[in-house]
């Protein structure tokens, strides 16, 4: 063998070496890897667990979770905003828009029992709650209301419960919104009307106080009337942590009044104060006009949570065909304002069953209601005595009147209706979205009663 041929096969076999080498460091990650995956059964057990948001329920009601831990895939399925609390082990989503999702980590967790439902005030007692078991934990958690261990009530406990709330009708709480404000009237004749955005607590229902949005301190805000041809100011003052603007919804007013900002005007910001002007002006096709004021500046936050207020042109009319039927004249006027969202949730007025407001009238009296939904969703609003007739929708008067017991209402709509009071007694009056009226605890959020008296 010469010295070239010896000195490539040494050359050779030095490569083969490291190759070999190579290979076996290879092999070795790669069992080194193996065997730390399997030495961590903890991550590799973590599982993922979906939660859908919808139709008042969480599904599944009763989760599941190992002691390991897991991830939940939280989806709102619904139409309607949602957030899941699970106050026991620390999750607090926030508000989840339609469609919309979010996945948390549950650390490991020792073995028990916690209750979770949604946050979205009303929703809760609507029947969105459930419990989360880690581990072989039993179902223990009482999230029906009543003591015990988990069980579902008896009827016998649930006729006691339901009894028990609807005799707290109409309860008592702090604050009353809507209530007409009397306008300053300068020396030309134009009227002012003074509104302060400000955040107040404010109790929807016997003890549930909540930070509302406001105009002045109350929900709704002070109804604003004015009669066709005033000359209007409305002066607003900005004391929320937060820029805001004031729309006058359904009523006509110019360009640089509109309250769009950053289109028709700046944005209001905290400590400023913003004048509208306009002179007061019928809908179209219309002797008066029914509009809503609220805010066009982060309104899904600022609205929900308060900031609307009903304003109004003129007077109604009653139209002609209704008065050989007994409409003739009208004992009292409603302004009655939906909402089901924000800190305020299911609502008549800002207020939630057993503090909704009663109305009360004398036999063969007529009471005109507007209706205006400032919340999220249309509601079916149904009066179970008397037949009601729609006179106007949005301000303008109808061609016909229709007749209706059950009216829907959607979202920044307005209608207008005459209830004529025949049958004695209490009547209930009520959103018929059943999960917005009632509950395993009974009635709650959107209902009232209409009392017809001698």
């Amino acid at each position: 063998m010469s010295k070239n041929d010896a000195r490539a096969l040494s050359i050779g076999s030095f490569a083969v070496a490291v190759a070999a080498l190579f290979f076996a460091a290879i092999l070795l990650i790669t069992r080194t890897s193996d065997q730390g995956t399997a030495a961590s059964p903890s991550e590799a057990a973590i599982e993922t667990i979906a939660v859908n948001l919808g139709a008042m329920k969480i599904e599944p009601a009763e989760l599941n979770i190992p002691t390991v831990g897991a991830h939940l895939k939280i989806v709102n399925i619904d139409t309607q905003v949602h957030a899941l609390t699970i106050p026991g082990l620390g999750v607090a989503t926030k508000d989840l828009q339609p469609g919309e999702s979010v996945t948390v980590r549950i650390p490991k967790q020792s073995e028990g029992t916690f209750e979770m439902w949604c946050s979205v005030p009303g929703h809760k007692d609507a029947g969105m709650k459930g419990t989360v078991v880690i581990g072989t934990a039993g179902s223990g958690v009482d999230h029906s209301g009543h003591s015990g261990t988990g069980a579902t009530m008896t009827w016998q406990e649930m006729d006691a419960v339901m009894l028990k709330r609807a005799q707290a009708f109409p309860a008592k709480t702090a604050g009353h919104g809507g209530d007409r404000l009397e306008p300053t009237v300068l020396a030309d004749g134009t009227k002012q009307f003074d509104l302060v955005a400000k955040i107040v607590q404010w109790e929807v229902e016997p003890g549930r106080l909540v930070e509302a949005w406001t105009y002045n301190g109350v929900v709704p805000g002070p109804e604003i009337h004015v009669n066709v041809g005033d000359r209007v100011r409305i002066v607003l003052k900005n004391e929320l942590p937060e820029s805001t603007s004031l729309h006058l919804h359904g009523i006509q007013v110019p360009n640089n009044m509109d309250g769009v900002d950053p289109y028709t005007q700046p944005p209001t910001i905290p400590g400023d104060t913003f004048t509208y002007e306009f002179v007061a002006k019928p809908g179209a096709h219309s002797t008066f006009a029914t509009g809503i004021y609220h805010s066009h500046h982060n309104a899904q936050k600022q609205i929900p949570n308060g900031m609307f207020g009903a304003i109004t042109v003129g007077d109604i009319p009653i139209p002609d065909v209704l008065k050989p039927m007994g409409y003739t004249s009208i004992a009292t006027s409603v302004n009655m304002v939906l909402n089901d969202a924000g800190t305020i949730g299911l609502s008549l007025n800002g207020k939630s069953f057993p503090a909704t407001e009663p109305y009360t009238l004398k036999q063969n009296d007529v009471m005109l209601v507007n209706y205006y939904n400032e919340g999220l969703m249309g509601h079916p609003m149904h009066m179970h005595q008397p037949m009601g007739w729609v006179i106007a929708k949005d301000g303008v008067p109808l061609l016909t009147p229709m007749p209706t017991d059950t009216l829907w209402v959607s979202p920044g709509e307005r209608y207008t209706v005459l209830y004529k009071a025949i049958e004695l007694g209490v009547w209930a009056w009520h959103c018929h979205i059943l999960t917005h009226a009632e509950g395993e605890q009974g009635m709650f959020g959107m209902v009232t009663a209409l009392i017809v008296e001698r």
